[in-house]
């Protein structure tokens, strides 16, 4: 009779791929229809709506969305939008979380936990008030105001992310690069920036996808100068119209998705690394 622990080792055996299998399937799916959906003719859709599989491929929808609807703007502010945000973002984010981390001062446990208090409101609560200001400052419709926005709603959480993970550099090698005559600057710069990649991987991503798909404070600001429009609101109006064929819009979709996805493939084991990172040292 085999014994219970080998019993538990089949089943694990059986099951782990097959769970596995499960999970990507209903992971990939909605992704995967959207993209069937993008490369249809739109009679074909209405003709045979339940198919899975065109019958042929068509790339007119991307040459729609690309050109007649503007997304090529759209894609571009949105570029400038996210790529600002994020080196702001580090720029600010690596000293204040460094001195979190090593420099010892009066209410630094509180100051800790204060960058993550902003969380505590809901992004509409401080629409209103970011409104009335950009509108006095003259930045609505700018996409400078946009960045602005952004960089003020990453920068707490990547100052708590980078802390977990500078808090597991070895002192010894800060203490090593000072004796070598570095300053405190200069032994950021050579020893600990080159040693956390993966957080500021981790880190830089988190800020480049809340740029890329936020919506509400994207429409708040640049509604009325289309021109400054980003891919969300793009999308936003291809959803709204009802003379939009589903294709196009699941186009317009899958040209917002896919930087996301292609930026998340080429950098998993940074990012993954860089999410980890820090867990034991919280």
């Amino acid at each position: 009779m085999p014994s219970r622990d080998r019993v538990e080792r089949g089943a694990l055996r059986v099951l782990r791929p097959l769970v596995i299998a499960v999970l990507f399937l209903v992971t990939a799916f909605p992704f995967v229809y959207m993209v069937m959906l993008s490369v249809r003719d739109i009679q074909e859709l209405i003709l045979d709506p339940g198919s899975l599989w065109p019958s042929a491929f068509t790339l007119d929808t991307y040459v729609d969305v690309l050109t007649r609807q503007g997304f090529l703007t759209f894609l571009r502010n949105s570029l400038v939008v996210s790529a600002a945000s994020v080196a702001a973002t580090l720029l600010i984010s690596i000293p204040g979380a460094y001195a979190v981390a090593r420099l010892r001062f009066f209410g630094r446990r509180q100051v800790h936990f204060l960058f993550l208090a902003v969380y505590l409101f809901p992004a509409i609560v401080l629409a209103i008030p970011l409104f009335v200001l950009f509108t006095m400052l003259g930045l609505r419709g700018s996409l400078v105001g946009l960045i602005l926005v952004y960089i003020a709603q990453t920068v707490p959480v990547t100052v708590y992310m980078l802390r977990n993970y500078f808090e597991t550099v070895p002192q010894s090698v800060e203490e090593a690069a000072a004796i070598d005559g570095c300053t405190r600057l200069s032994t950021i710069w050579r020893v600990v920036l080159p040693l956390s990649k993966p957080a500021l991987m981790a880190t830089g991503l988190y800020a480049f996808m809340i740029a890329w798909n936020e919506f509400l404070f994207a429409l708040l600001f640049l509604v009325e100068r289309r021109e400054s429009w980003t891919v969300s609101l793009g999308l936003s109006q291809l959803a709204g119209s009802i003379e939009i064929p589903t294709t196009v819009l699941m186009a317009g979709s899958v040209v917002l998705t896919l930087p996301i996805v292609i930026i998340f493939f080429a950098s998993e084991r940074l990012l993954t690394e860089g999410l980890t990172a820090g867990a034991e040292k919280g």
